[in-house]
């Protein structure tokens, strides 16, 4: 009786390999930044997809490319410019890190991108996953990712725990040599679409024969609780001039940005003049906004509406706006 060999794990790879780039090849999402291979643009937006969902990074690249559609546009523009551009992303040391960095490359490199990934890491800002993935797509170099969405689809496929060297040593093993933007990109594709952190879609799965877990693994961690908490903050509006407060330059989250007053809660107030909800990391934030003249004393500064689109604002403090009509409404 004839029994058929196991493949070989060389075999099993570069089946892997192709099935998992035919599968990209039909079912890659169209998103901007893979209109190009422009580095410019495929730089923005890795800066900008770090820790940021791909359907709050679409309209903000947009946006983002019109005010600075080059490299040395950005070099150019002061930093308060790029924070307000960056406004609503979040995590705004990435866009301070993304200025700094297009300095350099304009006053120090002749505005010439480096073409390898251990030259992007010279840059500031630019750590190891984004320095691979920007010389993998951008250039080609066969460079491995590894990234949230690539740990756990190795992890699964091969069964076995991996973290550090060993987790980037087993991505450079798999890595497809002759397409490795690509490659690198089906790897995070498939993490984000079908081996998601929770109920994988394993029957949709192009790999799924080659994986040795096909769904969860066992003693996967517990996502950490939402937290909930409730805030208060002071709209002032008088005359076409919003009141906002500046966070210290020195300040360990959103230095230097402008934001409403954040105020106890107003016992002898019937109710607040709307209500929004706000997320950062793990908590959860109900924000109740109430119409207030600025209290005297209070360290901030009266703000044309026309200017604010131009300020850089805290994502909250724009949120908060935007519910008010745009600015257009005027105490109660």
């Amino acid at each position: 009786m004839n029994v058929l060999a196991e493949p070989s794990p060389e075999l099993r790879e570069a089946s892997f390999r192709r099935q998992l780039l035919a599968w990209y090849d039909a079912n890659a999402r169209q998103l901007p930044w893979r209109e190009s291979r422009d580095a410019y643009r495929v730089w923005v937006s890795e800066i900008m997809l770090q820790q940021t969902r791909v359907r709050a990074v679409i309209e903000h690249y947009h946006q983002f490319l019109r005010r600075f559609p080059t490299v040395e546009k950005l070099a150019a523009a002061r930093e308060a410019s790029v924070l307000a551009a960056w406004s609503g992303l979040g995590y705004y040391r990435r866009a301070r890190m993304l200025h700094a960095a297009a300095r350099v490359v304009v006053r120090e490199r002749g505005g010439k991108f480096p073409d390898t990934a251990a030259k992007w890491r010279e840059l500031p800002g630019i750590g190891r996953y984004t320095a691979a993935a920007i010389a993998s797509i951008a250039f080609g170099e066969s460079v491995a990712v590894v990234d949230g969405n690539v740990e756990r689809v190795r992890q699964r496929v091969s069964a076995r725990r991996m973290a550090g060297e060993e987790l980037w040593r087993a991505a450079e093993n798999l890595l497809d040599r002759e397409r490795p933007g690509d490659f690198n990109q089906a790897m995070m594709e498939l993490g984000a679409t079908v081996c998601t952190p929770r109920a994988p879609a394993c029957l949709t799965c192009p790999v799924v024969d080659l994986c040795a877990t096909r769904g969860e693994m066992a003693g996967t961690e517990k996502p950490a609780r939402q937290k909930k908490c409730e805030i208060h903050y002071a709209l002032s509006v008088r005359e076409g001039q919003v009141f906002l407060v500046q966070r210290a330059r020195d300040a360990s989250l959103m230095a230097g940005m402008w934001e409403l007053p954040e105020i106890p809660w107003p016992r002898d107030h019937a109710k607040p003049a709307f209500t929004v909800r706000h997320s950062i990391t793990v908590t959860d934030y109900t924000v109740q906004v109430w119409w207030t003249t600025a209290a005297a004393g209070t360290a901030g500064k009266w703000m044309a509406r026309s200017k604010l689109r131009k300020l850089p604002l805290t994502g909250l403090a724009r949120k908060i706006l935007r519910k008010a009509g745009t600015l257009g409404l005027t105490p109660r």
